[in-house]
């Protein structure tokens, strides 16, 4: 079974996730802030290219061969950085970034092609399903469903996250077949009614509590991805501002990195 645990770097504490230990990886904490990827890759993979995107809370994703690298710290270029929310990378020593402050930050690995995806998963992205558009990148590489290995990192729990009833709904709609038609109240039904709902009720009137990793990890489950494959983080945002930056709770624009080094085949 995986287990999450802190990883330290000149004192300075990180995030790994054992199921995905075959890799150089990290859920960086706040800690860590203000370094930028091209930075922080030298903490997983001195020899790494970095990669990151410009994130819109869309579900593009982009592969490394149409991302141009980072520059190194010691550059006085500034990178033109492409809109896309996921980062798919198939060449060895590659590693893509991801920025959250609340949303998910995925990381995906294959035990095979040893390739590795980096994706940002907030509720917007979740509800055009991001992690399966990454899945089909994946897939259209040579992945099988089954050598995939993926990590849901730190975000805000589904305990604290209060949004509209229209939103669960939207997120809703991409693990229930909820009609266009179907009532309001009907379809929340149906979802707290959910086995481990991702859904929970909230004492506000037209609001809901929402987790959104659980969605997520539903989305993964309706492809046909085992839980075994899957890891969700128990560290919540907003409710460890020791550790986590969170839009939520701070309204600040301040953000920790989650990133993945591939590795040779």
């Amino acid at each position: 079974m995986y287990s999450w645990y802190w990883h330290q770097w000149q004192d300075l504490p990180y995030l790994k996730c054992s199921l995905l230990d075959s890799w150089p990886h990290g859920f960086f904490s706040r800690h860590f802030n203000p370094r930028p990827p091209e930075s922080l890759v030298a903490v997983l993979e001195p020899d790494a290219a970095a990669y990151r995107v410009k994130q819109v809370h869309g579900n593009l994703v982009l592969n490394t061969a149409n991302i141009s690298p980072l520059p190194s710290t010691d550059s006085t270029d500034s990178p033109e950085l492409l809109e896309a929310d996921a980062i798919f990378a198939q060449h060895p020593k590659q590693a893509v970034w991801v920025a959250s402050a609340d949303c998910v930050p995925v990381l995906i690995a294959d035990t095979e092609t040893k390739n590795v995806a980096a994706i940002h998963a907030g509720w917007r992205g979740t509800a055009l399903k991001i992690l399966p558009q990454a899945i089909a990148q994946f897939q259209a590489a040579g992945s099988e469903l089954i050598n995939l290995r993926i990590a849901l990192g730190p975000a805000i729990s589904g305990d604290v996250y209060q949004v509209s009833s229209d939103v669960a709904l939207q997120l809703g709609a991409t693990i229930l077949p909820i009609e266009a038609t179907t009532g309001v109240e009907e379809a929340l039904a149906a979802l707290f009614d959910l086995a481990e709902s991702p859904v929970k009720p909230d004492p506000e009137p037209d609001k809901v509590r929402v987790d959104v990793r659980r969605v997520n990890a539903l989305q993964l489950e309706q492809l046909g991805i085992s839980s075994e494959q899957v890891a969700i983080s128990p560290h919540c945002t907003y409710q460890q501002p020791e550790s986590f930056f969170s839009y939520r709770r701070d309204h600040l624009k301040n953000v920790q990195w989650s990133g993945i080094v591939s590795v040779e085949s």
